[in-house]
């Protein structure tokens, strides 16, 4: 197959046709959508294709909530070009799609309204997303929101009166606190105008007289505030007092989730204020006294969910990429906190049923798609409700990860991700490193039909390092990249190119990397710092050079992204810049390198790509680059992200021997 291939793309690259023009092959590939312009991508051979779209054809199912009168729940999933909601009355029951947009489509039942549901879509991926409500009566889908700027969708009231949004409406930077009234649609109050500051609304207390409020000031740095309604006044929950000494010490502190009790006397929060970890708390708000729940659980805690009719809390544990399940029941006073059985993988959007009888969420695992799920809270019997297609192959040929760790040069052990192809006798085979983005994000073990094809049918090992500023493993590690220390990032990946140097199944001389978003900065950096190593780099949506990404990101990004990656206004930090940036250092590439964005991209400006792509061709690299002109910050529409996935698996299969 990689003979065939590589003769035919090598035959079909370019040609001139008529006036002296010069056309490239796959601008006459009938399978490349309309939105989506290349350049020296060859035409991609139907072969190629053909085995790729059984993988492509992978379906994953998203649990978005109980219906609120029983009958079934809310998912999300996707049968034509675009993720849409659906109802699923019972486990095993057919699935009947709700909502037909064009654009990629969320949303949630109303508390005590059945027959309609909020929705959240932007058009041609440009984040600014809008607020609907589509009743389902007569399927009519009404706007709410303006039609033009950014509004994210925060909790909902109880009693299904209230919705809080945040806005940047009023001057297309901040994002303001708003509440929305759903019996007089459309309407909409200012609760908090806010003044280049980041604030994430939780939830409304029971009685819908309080809301909880996180301002963010960067991943390890949060100040948690309850609203009062009537008063209009905003009372910050202080971090423990430890103490002048150890409070001094300890240094920021971060706040994840937080909920309120069902009395509302109390919050339940989770922190890193007394250690390395997110730990789960329980925090009397008259006196703002601390109790520590969880500190006998070395890991993160991070989804929070209370039942509002018992009072149950339902949390997960970030136990190194997988998620553990537990119920608290603060009534419960010999045994309130039990462990619930689930099968391996990472657990999301948890909430109560109606009847407090089960628990749903979204259950990952990483030998096959995500599910709705289930779990009867009496036995502790779990039920999937959903099973999304697999493209017609065998599940048992899905292959899962092994978690490593590669020693790196400061002595540290980076963790990381291991899936090993089947190997026929002493073949070594080719690896692909995927590198996250965030940069604070975890790769946690997730299924992916893609790489489940590079390890079936191509048989290319696939590596998830979680490099240092990496979360998951502790504020310490968290902070390890941040400002000057960017590229000692990039240095864990070269460690990552030892360890793989001395398996005796992998060959260290075939290697690619491939990244989204920070993850594509990675990519690029890798290629100067490591290209000696590495045959080929994948750069999606990724960052070329941090002075021009802060002057062309939206402006209600910059100032998150400064605290993590440091002040391009700081004459210090800002020769960093000039000195670490791949699009400075683009000579030094000597890699193949496949570039590729959505033009409508808010977060990672498109002209990002168009600054490295041409400095690499100057080297005389093979460099493609495939941009769309209806996405954003990756690809979700399907015949975009097919067309994609069969470039980069052709990509590799002519640069990777």
């Amino acid at each position: 197959m990689f003979g065939r291939v590589c003769c035919f793309t090598f035959l079909t690259c370019a040609w001139s046709i008529g006036f002296g023009c010069t056309i490239n092959a796959a601008d006459l590939d009938p399978r490349r959508p309309a939105a989506i312009e290349v350049e020296n991508v060859p035409v991609i051979p139907s072969e190629v294709f053909q085995r790729l779209r059984q993988y492509q054809s992978v379906r994953q199912t998203r649990f978005r909530g109980w219906s609120p009168d029983g009958n079934g729940m809310l998912i999300q999933t996707q049968f034509g070009n675009t993720p849409q909601l659906h109802r699923v009355q019972g486990p095993g029951y057919d699935r009947l799609q709700l909502t037909f947009q064009d654009e990629p489509t969320d949303g949630r039942f109303v508390p005590g309204k059945s027959d309609a549901i909020l929705l959240t879509l932007s058009a041609g991926g440009s984040e600014n997303d809008q607020l609907y409500w589509q009743t389902f009566q007569d399927g009519k889908v009404k706007l709410l929101t303006d039609g033009k700027s950014r509004n994210l969708l925060g909790p909902v009231s109880h009693d299904g009166r209230f919705v809080v949004i945040t806005s940047n409406r009023r001057n297309g930077r901040d994002m303001d606190v708003l509440l929305g009234d759903l019996v007089q649609l459309g309407t909409w109050t200012d609760l908090l105008q806010v003044n280049q500051q980041s604030w994430s609304p939780l939830q409304f207390s029971l009685d819908g007289q309080r809301l909880l409020l996180n301002r963010v000031v960067s991943i390890n740095e949060t100040y948690l505030a309850v609203f009062d309604f009537k008063t209009r006044k905003l009372t910050e929950i202080p971090p423990p007092d430890l103490g002048a000494e150890k409070n001094s010490a300890r240094g920021k502190v971060a706040v994840g989730s937080a909920v309120f009790s069902k009395n509302g006397e109390s919050v339940y929060l989770t922190s890193d204020a007394i250690g390395e970890f997110q730990h789960l708390a329980r925090v009397n708000l008259k006196d703002m006294s601390y109790e520590w729940l969880t500190q006998d659980i070395p890991w993160d805690i991070d989804h929070l969910e209370l039942d509002p009719r018992t009072g149950q809390l339902a949390f997960t544990a970030n136990e190194e990429g997988s998620s553990v399940l537990y119920v608290f029941d603060p009534a419960a006073k010999d045994s309130p906190r039990r462990k619930l059985a689930t099968p391996q993988g990472v657990i999301s959007g948890p909430e109560f049923s109606p009847t407090s009888t089960e628990l749903g969420f979204t259950l990952a695992p990483p030998n096959g798609p995500s599910e709705a799920c289930a779990v009867d809270l009496a036995d502790g019997d779990l039920n999937q409700w959903t099973e999304s297609e697999v493209g017609g192959l065998n599940r048992k040929t899905f292959i899962s990860p092994t978690r490593i760790q590669f020693p790196t040069f400061d002595g540290r052990q980076i963790p990381a991700y291991y899936f090993k192809p089947k190997i026929a006798g002493n073949k070594k085979v080719p690896v692909l490193i995927n590198i996250h983005g965030g940069p604070e994000s975890q790769y946690r073990p997730l299924f992916s039909g893609i790489d489940q094809y590079y390890l079936n049918e191509l048989g290319i090992a696939v590596i998830y390092p979680n490099v240092r500023g990496s979360d998951g493993y502790g504020k310490t590690y968290l902070q390890l990249d941040n400002g000057p220390k960017r590229e000692d990032s990039v240095k864990d990946i070269g460690a990552l190119l030892d360890w793989i140097k001395l398996q005796p199944e992998l060959d260290a001389d075939n290697v690619a990397v491939n990244g989204a978003s920070y993850g594509g900065y990675m990519v690029l950096a890798s290629l100067v710092m490591h290209g000696d190593r590495i045959r080929a780099g994948i750069d999606s949506v990724g960052i070329a050079n941090f002075i021009t990404f802060f002057e062309n990101t939206s402006e209600y990004r910059r100032d998150l992204r400064r605290v993590e990656y440091g002040d391009e206004r700081d004459p210090a930090m800002r020769a960093i810049f000039e000195k670490i940036s791949p699009a400075k250092n683009a000579g030094k590439i000597r890699s193949a390198l496949l570039v590729s964005h959505g033009k409508n991209d808010p977060r990672v400006p498109f002209s990002e790509a168009k600054q490295i792509a041409p400095l690499v061709r100057q080297n005389g690299q093979d460099v493609w680059t495939v941009y769309a002109g209806n996405e954003g910050h990756g690809f979700r529409k399907r015949d975009n992200r097919d067309y994609y996935s069969a470039v980069v698996t052709l990509f590799l299969q002519m640069h990777l021997k």
